[in-house]
């Protein structure tokens, strides 16, 4: 009587794991479902900003039927929807550059340099995870003021770009990359500025792509700073002058417009970066 090989049991072992054809049918049923209502509210949105003028009935008013575009031509033409959507990029895409550039410098420095007192300024530095945003709103808005921050893109932007996670997220990353790279590079000849350009930021490319889509969607959605810091209509983001709509009672299929309208950057956004976003977390995956 033969025995099986480990080869063999290991097979067998992986053919037990597989999912009979009935759970595979169950698991792709719960996926659909899960897909569609993930999918309804957008299409709720598309739909309802596509049949101006009428109201609000359902099921009736979710049938793709009777649609117009006028209420995109009133958001793009009468509103200043244009200007806003200008705002939020230049704060969202400046954002995002100058948090990835310092929290990769950060990250670099306390991963890979040595000196006095790295630990706890990592840590200290760390701790402001811990602050609530809304402690130090007030302190912050009045020492903008004073230095005349208020109305502008500087003061909008500049509170914003300690950002702790993105710091700690990218240690974490660079510290996990080999030191022979490094010191290969220094023998060499290359300084500092040289390894950071042309080692450490194509390797953490993965990284970066995933934390700009996280930062960017956390500037474009960012509601209670730019409320605060915008005092003219003409420096509103989008989520400011779309909550503004609601107090000049504009029609519902008007202020979806404006929604779809602010949706369709950050789809675009998450479509060229989902790549690296896939990279980031198989790469995470791995090193876990």
């Amino acid at each position: 009587m033969t025995t099986a090989t480990p080869r063999l049991k290991r097979a067998r072992s992986f053919r037990a794991l597989e999912p009979t054809r009935g759970g595979l049918v169950v698991r792709y049923i719960w996926l659909s479902i899960a897909a569609v209502l993930c999918f309804f509210p957008f299409y709720a949105m598309v739909v309802l900003s596509l049949k101006p003028g009428l109201a609000v009935q359902f099921p009736q008013s979710l049938l793709p039927w009777n649609l117009s575009t006028a209420s995109y031509e009133q958001v793009l033409g009468g509103q200043n929807l244009l200007v806003w959507l200008g705002n939020t990029l230049i704060y969202a895409i400046v954002s995002v550059v100058a948090v990835l550039l310092l929290s990769a410098m950060a990250g670099y420095a306390f991963a890979k340099k040595r000196f006095r007192g790295k630990e706890t300024m990592f840590w200290s530095f760390l701790a402001m995870v811990m602050v609530p945003f809304h402690v130090t709103l007030i302190p912050t808005f009045i020492v903008l003021a004073k230095l005349g921050g208020v109305d502008t893109y500087w003061g909008l932007i500049l509170p914003t770009l300690a950002n702790a996670q993105a710091v700690f997220l990218m240690r974490q990353f660079i510290e996990g990359l080999p030191d022979d790279l490094f010191e290969a590079a220094r023998i060499d000849g290359a300084g500092e500025f040289r390894i950071f350009l042309t080692i450490v930021l194509p390797l953490c490319k993965p990284v970066l792509a995933t934390l700009g889509i996280f930062i960017f969607l956390w500037h474009w959605n960012d509601f209670l700073w730019p409320l605060i810091m915008a005092k003219s209509s003409d420096m509103w983001t989008l989520t400011v002058g779309i909550a503004s709509l609601q107090q000049q009672n504009v029609p519902l299929s008007v202020m979806l417009a404006g929604s779809v309208v602010a949706l369709v950057p950050i789809f675009f956004a998450y479509v060229v970066a989902q790549r690296y976003v896939q990279e980031g977390v198989t790469s995470a995956g791995i090193k876990g």
